[in-house]
């Protein structure tokens, strides 16, 4: 889903760009951010299509709601950290449609991630780190700071293109939540 980054997310995006710029990291640019619910790698047309039609039926009904963004983080952990992100503040209603959608997912034959969702925004992917205290210092300052309240009205389905330059996501369906 698209996450329309606001002042907050956007300052404390440009502070860890400021804070960390001897290190090699590719940020994420602002008009990317989104949450990634389930993530299908490629897919034949056919099954987009069949996907496309599950979303419809479990969004539709489910209900808008908000979540809000807190506090900032590495995967997969600070002696090899991979992906700077800002965490979600836990959200029953964001699992549930997590949920749904991957049993969706699974009952129309898609192999979906057999691992605990994680929700959050990845900020910045790491390529190399010269300061690993200097890492911690600065997602110290963030990580329990209340960042951004996120108002969910859709889930989109997007097909990623990888160019050099990074991805581009193509908008292949939106399905409302009301």
């Amino acid at each position: 889903m698209e996450v329309e980054p606001g002042d907050a997310l956007l300052r404390m995006l440009s502070s860890l760009k400021s804070l960390l710029g001897n290190e090699k990291i590719k940020w994420v640019d602002p008009g990317n951010i989104h949450l990634t619910l389930a993530f299908l790698g490629d897919t034949e047309d056919d099954r987009i299509k069949v996907a496309g039609i599950m979303l419809k039926n479990t969004c539709s009904g489910f209900g808008e709601f908000d979540f809000t963004l807190t506090g900032a983080g590495v995967f997969k952990n600070y002696n090899d950290p991979k992906v700077i992100w800002t965490g979600i503040e836990e959200s029953e209603k964001l699992i549930k449609l997590n949920d749904i959608i991957n049993t969706g997912l699974k009952d129309t034959g898609f192999k979906v991630e057999d691992r605990q969702f994680r929700p959050h925004l990845t900020l910045g992917r790491i390529r190399f780190i010269k300061d690993i205290e200097g890492l911690k210092s600065v997602i110290e300052r963030y990580q329990n700071n209340s960042i951004q309240k996120v108002h969910v009205k859709e889930v989109i389905l997007y097909e990623s293109i990888l160019k050099p330059t990074g991805p581009v996501y193509r908008p292949l369906g939106k399905f409302r939540l009301i």
